[in-house]
């Protein structure tokens, strides 16, 4: 099948890739000479509009975009669809909010053009170990794809799914970045707080290793935790702060309209703003007010 990639960056270039690799024809569009040109190494056939990406595939065709979120996938959309004809299909593999997925989906379909969403999972590691898929959309146009999903996917029966309707994908894969945040914030709590037993000299990355064989506690990022810290012990090459992509911020949001309690996920999410906090001024008015009330110690600025 011949599909047109628009969009790539790291994560849209190794998809191209892999889909390549499993005997898919990619056509790919960037703003970017450099990712164009790099892409064309692995096999995607560079195009230099996207009108020319769309008639370089053969009707019908399939569109994938791999943009930012936001208004790069609405303008993207408004370029594509005066090209597009009834028998095509727009595919959003970002990370949009699955609000915008449902309108996007309404405005696409009104003209004839069918639009499916795919929460991609997978990071850098994807191109050779395979994506979760998370597929919204209608039933027809999601059976179009499937090979393209078999390829990307870890295996053709694992790792992906038709998860219901346009904005479905999204909303899963929004969810899915949530538990995430959660996950990722546990094991950062609990591996500080070894680090700090210093009397004990714990060995992180031997101890990372033991919980992958056995433990309740194993999974994949345990497995990146251990290669960060075999790497460097005391992470004193890493900055203490840690971005959001936004899908934590919707989930949250979303738990608090539908009346979901999610103390877990909303706790990482403010812990990662907290990182940024450079200034630190909400803490140092905790102090003063120590200082105000028990009148307890202010340690000065270094």
């Amino acid at each position: 099948m011949e599909i047109g990639m628009i969009g790539l960056g790291r994560m849209g270039a190794n998809m191209g890739a892999r889909l390549t690799a499993h005997g898919h024809r990619v056509v790919g569009y960037d703003q970017s000479d450099e990712a164009l040109q790099s892409a064309a190494t692995d096999g995607i056939g560079p195009t230099t509009s996207i009108d020319a990406l769309v008639r370089a595939l053969a009707t019908p065709r399939v569109l994938w975009m791999m943009v930012p979120a936001g208004e790069p996938v609405d303008v993207t959309i408004d370029a594509l669809l005066p090209l597009l004809d009834a028998t095509d299909i727009l595919i959003d593999g970002g990370n949009s909010w699955y609000r915008d997925t449902v309108r996007r989906a309404d405005a696409v379909e009104a003209r004839d053009v069918r639009f499916v969403d795919v929460g991609v999972s997978g990071g850098i590691w994807g191109r050779t170990e395979g994506y979760a898929l998370m597929v919204g959309g209608r039933d027809d146009a999601v059976a179009r794809l499937r090979t393209i999903f078999e390829a990307l996917a870890p295996a053709a029966d694992k790792g992906w799914g038709h998860v219901g309707p346009s904005g479905a994908g999204h909303f899963v894969k929004m969810v899915h970045n949530g538990i995430e945040y959660g996950l990722m914030q546990a094991y950062a709590e609990g591996f500080a707080l070894m680090k700090a037993k210093e009397p004990f000299h714990l060995d992180l990355a031997q101890i990372a290793g033991i919980w992958q064989h056995g433990s309740v506690v194993r999974s994949w990022l345990l497995d990146l935790t251990e290669r960060a810290l075999s790497d460097d012990d005391t992470l004193d090459g890493v900055a203490p702060w840690v971005s959001d992509s936004g899908e934590g911020r919707w989930t949250v949001k979303e738990a608090i309209d539908l009346d979901v309690p999610a103390p877990v996920m909303t706790h990482a999410l403010i812990a990662r703003l907290e990182s940024r906090d450079e200034k630190g001024f909400g803490y140092r008015l905790l102090a003063a007010l120590r200082n105000q009330f028990g009148g307890h110690a202010i340690r000065k600025p270094e």
